[in-house]
């Protein structure tokens, strides 16, 4: 089944710490889309600054992201997330990402943070 809801202006942070990667629970995403396009900021924790930009297929999103590290390193990859709901109406994304600016991979989960 399709999700047909919108991740335009929702805000997401990982629900862990990625061992094999920078994005943790104190990163936090805010996203974009329009006509098939997604793309989105995010900083926190160890990330100072990040972006990514790709395109969404019924519950498919597939990106590229580039980030700057707390340390000064910058560093890119390749990402694609699945579109679930939870029950609570807030919109998860299930993640496969790879490195492809040095050796790594792994899986990760986003949750939209819950509004005030």
């Amino acid at each position: 089944m399709t999700i047909s809801i919108s991740v335009d202006g929702r805000r997401f942070r990982a629900v862990a710490d990625v061992v094999t990667g920078e994005v943790g629970t104190q990163t936090v995403f805010t996203y974009h889309e329009r006509a098939g396009e997604v793309w989105a900021e995010y900083a926190g924790g160890s990330i100072r600054r990040g972006h990514l930009v790709g395109t969404r297929e019924g519950d498919r999103l597939d990106f590229r992201y580039v980030q700057l590290n707390a340390d000064g390193q910058t560093s890119s990859g390749h990402c694609v997330s699945e579109v679930s709901v939870l029950p609570d109406g807030r919109v998860r994304l299930h993640e496969t990402w790879s490195w492809e600016s040095r050796p790594g991979s792994g899986s990760s989960v986003v949750e939209e943070v819950p509004s005030p």
